[in-house]
């Protein structure tokens, strides 16, 4: 499995199952961010909510099937499973749902957090589970910020952190850095242009974080 981030919350996901690619789009953004969207061809679009930096579902080339809901889904060998979340502490009342999406391919858990607001509840972290991969906003402004990311991490204990919704040159949205985060987490950041992984060679008895580059 390849895993790229391309800014934001914008995840590429290249997976195999009985041979035969899959690429999953996870959370694609439109210019207004102040961002350039990457445009590729897909089998999967997931929308954890309908903010523009998460619902660009046009740049998307190809026929992919989109997720847009809470539910379990399964598609070309991979299954999908969304799980209602908040954007606020305040149960969604300032800036309402999200959904919180675990993909299970290659016998591997990756979770991707949306902008989660709050601190996860027991019921959603047994829906959680167990966690090969966790992309986590940590640049607080609209989301939760590093301290709260780091106690989620803490909680689901993944094996790969990866950062995401953070500062950016070019970003309009006000964000702190990824060196916040990894200070309160004390670990250091492992840095890549893109992730390969496969479930043999994963840390066993640690956390990573590690940090792409767009």
């Amino acid at each position: 499995m390849q895993i790229q981030w391309l800014g934001q919350s914008h995840f590429k996901i290249q997976t195999k199952n009985n041979g035969q690619e899959v690429i999953i789009a996870m959370d694609p953004y439109d210019e207004s961010i102040g961002l350039k969207p990457s445009k590729y061809q897909a089998d999967i679009v997931t929308v954890s909510h309908g903010h523009s930096d998460h619902n660009n579902i046009e740049s998307i080339k190809g026929e992919p099937f989109v997720i847009t809901e809470p539910g379990e889904y399964e598609t070309k060998g991979v299954f999908i499973y969304g799980i209602p979340g908040f954007h606020d502490d305040k149960q969604g009342k300032e800036k309402g749902n999200i959904v919180i999406y675990k993909i299970h391919s290659e016998d591997m858990n990756i979770v991707h957090l949306s902008d989660l607001g709050c601190e996860l509840t027991d019921e959603q972290l047994e829906k959680i589970g167990d966690v090969d991969v966790l992309f986590a906003p940590v640049g607080g402004g609209p989301t939760i910020d590093a301290k709260k990311a780091n106690d989620i991490v803490s909680a689901i204990e993944p094996r790969i952190v990866i950062p995401m919704h953070y500062n950016l040159p070019g970003l309009k949205i006000k964000l702190n850095s990824v060196e916040d985060f990894a200070k309160v987490s004390g670990l250091p950041l492992e840095k890549t242009d893109k992730l390969k992984i496969n479930k043999k060679d994963l840390p066993q008895n640690e956390t990573k974080i590690v940090q792409l580059s767009i």
